[in-house]
C-alpha cells in the first residue's frame, strides 16, 4: 500500500505533466507509473511508493460535485508546498528553470531552518510551489 502522497488538481495538465516528468527522475529518482500528457490521470513512483498524483482539476470537480464554482480564487498566499529532497539545490534549481518553473525564492542556506539544510523555490506551470531541499 502506499504512503500518502500529493494529489495536485491541475487545469493546464498537459504542462504539468510535461514538467514533472522531465524533473521528477533526475531529481527524485522517481519514475512515472501510469499517465501520460493527454491526462486526466499520472502518478510516479519511487521504489513502488507513491509520490505524486496530478489529477484534471475539471474532471475532479465534477466527481466532487463542484464544477459549478469558479475554478480560480483571488490571489492569496500558499496553501500547499510539494517538498522534493534532493543532492544538489543548485542542480535542481538549474533543471526545474530550464523545464519552464517560474522562480519563487533563489537557492540559498536556511541555517535558521536547520543545521546544513539549502533550499530553492519554483512555481510549477500551474503555479504550485515546489521546494528543493538538501540536507
Amino acid at each position: 500500500m502506499d504512503a500518502l502522497h500529493p494529489r495536485l488538481l491541475v487545469d493546464r495538465f498537459t504542462d504539468c505533466f510535461r514538467f514533472y516528468d522531465a524533473v521528477l527522475p533526475p531529481l527524485i529518482g522517481a519514475v512515472r507509473a501510469s499517465g501520460g500528457a493527454s491526462g486526466p490521470y499520472a502518478h510516479w513512483d519511487v521504489e513502488g511508493q507513491g509520490v505524486l498524483v496530478l489529477f484534471d482539476r475539471r474532471a475532479m470537480a465534477a466527481v466532487a460535485g463542484t464544477d459549478h464554482l469558479p475554478a480560480q480564487a483571488p490571489p492569496v498566499q500558499d496553501r500547499s508546498m510539494f517538498v522534493c529532497r534532493v543532492d544538489d539545490v543548485d542542480a535542481g534549481l538549474a533543471l526545474c528553470l530550464t523545464q519552464g518553473a517560474e522562480l519563487a525564492a533563489a537557492a540559498c542556506d536556511r541555517p535558521e531552518w536547520g543545521p546544513g539544510l539549502r533550499t530553492a523555490h519554483v512555481r510549477d506551470p500551474e503555479g504550485n510551489l515546489v521546494e528543493l531541499q538538501s540536507y
